[in-house]
């Protein structure tokens, strides 16, 4: 039995995973999903990362997955613990000394076609189901203080010794397969999986997504 240990984006919250968790304990293992301290305005990217080592405890062997913003939290975690592997989740790859706030225009990465969030987040998520899980994001996120976390260069200075699978969702309209393959390559020197989805595709293909993130095991 693996733990994963799944850690949200940006604004998002562990909720976001509600979906994913009782299809990876289906498969027969372990899920360990929190809220960020994104509300704490003096918490940086390694009390994030210091949060998830702390919910995940002593549970081995472990799997860490991050999902979008996130990517900066994730390889901190796997300094800080022993982990199996590290799973990008359409996630930004930060570089040493690289600001999240500076990722943006350092990686390359072309600029949206829309900024209607629907259409960039949960264009193939259910109306309904996209409303709720939004509406329980803001509500945890509603004092939200990140300043000091996106401000901080990344601290690192090598990507952990850790063996990194990078997933593509083919439907991203945020992060679009274009870019993310050549971002994938230009950082982690690997070839990402590719799923059909969008950047939210744990909650609008999770069983794809627990498919893929088993085969990790």
């Amino acid at each position: 039995m693996t733990t994963f240990a799944l850690i949200h984006g940006g604004g998002g919250s562990a909720y976001d995973w509600h979906l994913l968790e009782p299809e990876l304990r289906a498969r027969g293992h372990e899920t360990v999903a929190i809220d960020l301290p994104m509300s704490d305005p003096d918490a940086d990217l390694w009390t994030y990362a210091d949060a998830v080592v702390e919910a995940v405890g002593e549970r081995r062997p472990l799997v860490v997955v991050a999902h979008s913003w996130g990517g900066f939290v994730g390889p901190l975690v796997c300094a800080r613990v022993q982990a199996a592997a590290l799973v990008m989740v359409t996630a930004m790859i930060p570089s040493p000394g690289e600001t999240p706030g500076d990722w943006w225009e350092r990686s390359g990465r072309p600029p949206s076609v829309t900024e209607d969030e629907y259409e960039l987040y949960w264009h193939d998520v259910p109306k309904e189901l996209a409303d709720r899980v939004t509406a329980h994001d803001a509500a945890v996120s509603e004092h939200m203080s990140m300043d000091r976390a996106v401000a901080q260069p990344w601290p690192l200075k090598a990507w952990p010794d850790v063996p990194t699978r990078y997933v593509l969702c083919r439907d991203d309209r945020l992060f679009t397969p274009e870019f993310v393959r050549r971002h994938v390559q230009e950082r982690l020197g690997i070839v990402p999986d590719e799923l059909p989805g969008g950047h939210m595709v744990m909650v609008s293909r999770p069983r794809e997504l627990a498919d893929c993130l088993a085969r990790v095991t």
